[in-house]
């Protein structure tokens, strides 16, 4: 017999009822250090204070109205984020798949109006992941994703991750945009390099292709920058937002120029609750506080001492662990074991971590989690790392 809930998760024997900060509590009384935020979302951890008043003000005056109306508070929001982007304006959705969906809709749109028809295929690249949409999957075209929901969604080109030449040949009279995340999250935290990032924007300037970030996992501070691709020096046309905006609550946004976003005239998209009064509350007051110099510079100094312990981990234990990968406190740990071993290995020891592909595990922590924190998710790291190397040893 089918379960009440839709049975697409294989998920782990855990049952949290509370988050303070960095901690999760379990509903036997445990805690567990949260070393996963909710796959990048819960950036300034669980419970925080100004969010969760910012979220019972407006809890006390409005929750929803349909974009038919004017919105102040997704007013505030979107002039926060053209104030600190590249961005001239901004379109408010729920998830990073809508997000995504709006992103290639807007880039086919923009070619269309220009009298170019033909220009709607999208570069894109192996092992990215852009939601689980029928265009994100069919940007992604993971097999695995893939498997069983055709036909897909058609106007996608996969390139391999890091080929540049094939990146250039792909590239026609029928592109339409490139579409790339500065850093892969669930690919296995492969962050693009910077003199990549520069070449795809001149690649994308000398063609006049669009060029699209996702930077649904790596954005809103998560990398020591407010958005990864600003390490490079370089800005998309059109970028997606999600995760780490509304700070736990449901919020994604399209962020573009206003030359990219010349197609999206009234009536060409649409959202029942993107937006809505109590989303873009509580997104500004994340954007209030992550957007801030000093609170940047903090992620940065916390990152430097999390990777300086990585880094000693993955040499003390070169059984288990083979680098350490990322950027800012976006870091992933190749494994030598079974990642998904190490994964197990930190519920029992009350640590929660994040699998992804290439035999990665996760480290994506709340940005506000103390130095002490840090040294107590290293502590139980090692323990983790011992006792699989004793496995291995006995094996």
């Amino acid at each position: 017999m089918i379960p009440s809930i839709l049975p697409t998760y294989n998920r782990a024997p855990l049952t949290f009822v509370k988050g303070e900060g960095s901690w999760l509590i379990e509903a036997d009384g445990r805690r567990f250090l949260d070393l996963g935020a909710g796959i990048a979302v819960n950036a300034l951890g669980h419970a925080h204070p100004e969010l969760v008043q910012v979220l019972t003000d407006q809890a006390n005056k409005l929750w929803h109205v349909s974009n038919l109306y004017q919105i102040p508070e997704q007013q505030a929001l979107a002039d926060k984020l053209v104030e600190h982007t590249f961005a001239d304006t901004v379109f408010f959705t729920n998830s990073g798949t809508e997000s995504c969906e709006l992103a290639v809709k807007m880039a086919r749109k923009y070619w269309y109006d220009k009298g170019d028809e033909g220009r709607t295929e999208i570069v894109t690249f192996g092992g990215s992941f852009h939601g689980r949409s029928s265009a994100g999957i069919a940007a992604a075209g993971s097999e695995k994703m893939v498997k069983g929901f055709a036909p897909l969604l058609p106007g996608f080109t996969h390139i391999a991750w890091g080929d540049h030449d094939a990146t250039r040949a792909a590239i026609t009279d029928r592109t339409a945009a490139v579409l790339i995340e500065p850093v892969q999250g669930e690919g296995g935290i492969r962050p693009v390099p910077d003199q990549c990032l520069k070449g795809l924007r001149d690649l994308c300037d000398e063609t006049g292709t669009l060029l699209i970030f996702d930077e649904v996992q790596c954005g809103m501070g998560r990398t020591g920058k407010l958005f990864a691709h600003e390490w490079a020096g370089v800005t998309p046309d059109i970028m997606m937002v999600a995760k780490g905006i509304g700070g736990g609550f449901p919020l994604g946004a399209v962020l573009a120029t206003e030359m990219a976003a010349s197609g999206m005239t009234a009536g060409t998209h649409g959202s029942t609750y993107g937006g809505n009064p109590l989303a873009c509350a509580v997104g500004g007051k994340v954007m209030d506080i992550v957007a801030d110099e000093e609170f940047l510079a903090e992620v940065n100094r916390k990152a430097g001492h999390l990777r300086q312990g990585l880094e000693g981990l993955v040499a003390l234990h070169p059984q288990v662990f083979e680098e350490v990968r990322g950027s800012g406190l976006m870091l992933g740990l190749k494994c030598r074991v079974a990642n998904m071993d190490v994964v197990n290995n930190a519920y029992d020891n009350e640590l929660i971590t994040v699998p992804a592909a290439d035999n990665v595990v996760r480290l994506l922590p709340p940005l506000t989690l103390s130095m002490a924190e840090i040294d107590e998710a290293l502590t139980r790291l090692t323990t983790v790392a011992t006792a699989l190397a004793a496995q291995g040893a006995s094996a």
